[in-house]
């Protein structure tokens, strides 16, 4: 009876290790799967390395076999054709910066020469214009229309008389101004300020305000001629024309209002030089040139015709007869 319960349970034992290890059959063998399938993977994943990694860099993946070439590369000392190419390609780029540095640097020198150059020729040029206007007389071509008949240059007031045919007899020598008109020059007094130019200036006009008109012509000449560029000019070549049509010289004084409008229309006394040609030109009897005077005043100057100047002008238009 004992010997049949043992032998019982040594077949239930036998049952549950034979259920146990069937239990167990079905985990081995998906283990053994899942360890297959990541060799698998790693293997792939490997052989992708080794394309995108061309060389078997130790930073990426373990290399199954090292050559000649890749311990090389390792070692820094070499490298495959890609290498090469990054290192032909490297160089060339160094070659090619360094020609852009040479020629930026020799642009900009360049640029330098040649604006020393230009400033050192617009130099010559101001000081070539600088001595033609002090070397050349001044004179100015009349605005259109306005075309006189050619005069002299204005000239000092003890000029040489023209010269005459050799069978007429000599010219009678201008005569020397009394003591009693040089003691009147000698009274009016010339101004000295910080301004010589100014100066000059005002003592002409002086000279003329006190109707000794050959020595203002004298003095204004002599302004023009060492201040051409003085904010008074346009103010002495008005009251020089002036100054000879006060005196009856007509053509000179036509040839100063003349140059001082053609000078410059926005000159402070232009305006005055056109009306004032008028009047010359009316005295001369010139009633042509008289009204083409008149009407460029009025065109040019539309303000100041009906202005500071309006009673000037209509005392010239009502003194000739216009078409």
């Amino acid at each position: 009876m004992v010997t049949g319960i043992a032998r019982m349970r040594r077949k239930v034992v036998v049952l549950a290790l034979l259920g146990s290890g069937l239990t167990l059959l079905p985990s081995i063998a998906h283990a053994q799967d899942q360890d297959a399938r990541l060799r698998k993977i790693e293997s792939e994943i490997k052989a992708i390395q080794r394309t995108v990694f061309p060389g078997g860099d130790g930073r990426f993946f373990t290399p199954e076999v090292t050559t000649a070439q890749q311990a090389a590369a390792d070692s820094g000392l070499g490298g495959g054709n890609s290498t090469s190419a990054v290192t032909d390609i490297l160089g060339r780029l160094d070659s090619l910066e360094t020609q852009l540095r040479q020629l930026t640097s020799q642009n900009e020198e360049n640029t330098h020469a040649i604006a020393q150059i230009n400033a050192r020729l617009d130099a010559l040029d101001a000081a070539a214009r600088q001595a033609a206007v002090a070397a050349a007389p001044i004179t100015a071509p009349p605005p259109p229309g306005l075309t006189l008949t050619p005069s002299p240059a204005p000239a000092p007031v003890r000029a040489a008389p023209a010269p005459t045919p050799a069978a007429a007899p000599a010219p009678t020598p201008t005569p020397a101004p009394s003591a009693a008109r040089v003691a009147a020059v000698q009274a009016i007094v010339k101004p000295v300020t910080a301004d010589p130019g100014d100066d000059e200036y005002t003592y002409g006009f002086r000279l003329w305000e006190a109707k000794f008109y050959p020595e203002a012509v004298q003095q204004l000449q002599l302004f023009v001629q060492k201040y051409p560029k003085h904010p008074r000019i346009s103010f002495a070549r008005n009251l020089l024309g002036r100054a000879y049509l006060d005196q009856g010289k007509v053509d000179d004084a036509a040839t100063w209002f003349v140059a001082n409008y053609t000078a410059g229309a926005t000159g402070e006394r232009a305006p005055d030089s056109l009306l004032y040609l008028s009047e010359a030109m009316i005295a001369k009897g010139d009633t042509k040139r008289a009204c083409l005077a008149l009407a460029e005043f009025s065109e040019v100057y539309p303000a100041l015709a009906t202005g500071r100047l309006q009673g000037q002008y209509r005392a010239d238009t009502a003194r000739v007869k216009c078409n």
